[in-house]
Parts: C-alpha cells; structure tokens; sequence
C-alpha cells in the first residue's frame, strides 16, 4: 500500500491577500509565496504551524454563493489548536472576531469554540488537555 500525509488545503477567495492575511494577523501563520495561477488569479501560500494552506482567487466569479457553513456535504470547518482557549478568545473578539458558537466543554479534555473567518469561512478552535 502507499503511503500518505497531510499537504495542505486550497481555499477559493473573493480576496486571496485578504484572506491570508486574516490567518497572519489572527493566528501568526507565515506567508510563503504571493504569485499569480495558471488562470491568471493571486494565489498566496502561507504555513501555519508547518500546515499549508493555499488562498487563490476564481477566474470566472461563480454563478452562486456557497452555502452557510454547516448546511451542506463536504469540507465543514477548519480545526485550530491553542493551548489557551481562555486567552485566544478573548485576544480574538477584542480585534473584532465574531464567534458563532462560545467556549463549550466538548468532551473531556477537549474544549471547542467556533468563530467566522474571511469570506465566512467556519474556524473551530480547540484545546487539548491531558486527563
């Protein structure tokens, strides 16, 4: 069998520089590279935590809006780790981060909160204790 690993997830953007630039200000992730696609849209890569993720613009605009986050199939949220979800919440809203869904005990050892991210984007950011 082959063997496989995580390399990253590509988000389509209205504003690619926008978007990547949420995850820098936010969370302290890095800008790799800022250039132009095949098709002629930015693209930025940026690491976060060494997990890539690619931001890129559409060439043609889509013909319609995504659906709100949660109310279809496929890639729901993205998962962020703190070792402090107390003080990231707090530091987030203060720069004007709306959350969506407030601290909550997930299971032992595991508090989650959820906030929007650029474009709507759905973030869950979560702590991880030993118990």
């Amino acid at each position: 069998m082959a063997n496989y690993g995580y390399d990253h997830v590509h988000i389509i953007s209205p504003d690619p520089e926008a978007a990547a630039q949420f995850f820098v200000d936010k969370f302290g992730a890095s800008i790799n590279s800022t250039g132009t696609a095949g098709d002629g849209t930015t693209m930025v890569t940026l690491s976060l935590s060494g997990v890539n993720i690619f931001f890129k613009g559409r060439a043609r605009k889509p013909e319609m809006e995504a659906p709100p986050a949660g109310s279809s199939y496929g890639l729901e949220h993205l998962g962020i780790v703190t070792d402090d979800l107390d003080a990231a919440v707090a530091e987030l809203k203060a720069q004007g981060v709306k959350f969506t869904q407030e601290i909550t005990d997930f299971r032992p050892g595991i508090r989650i909160s959820f906030m929007l991210g650029p474009d709507g984007m759905l973030i869950e950011l979560l702590e991880r204790k030993q118990v």
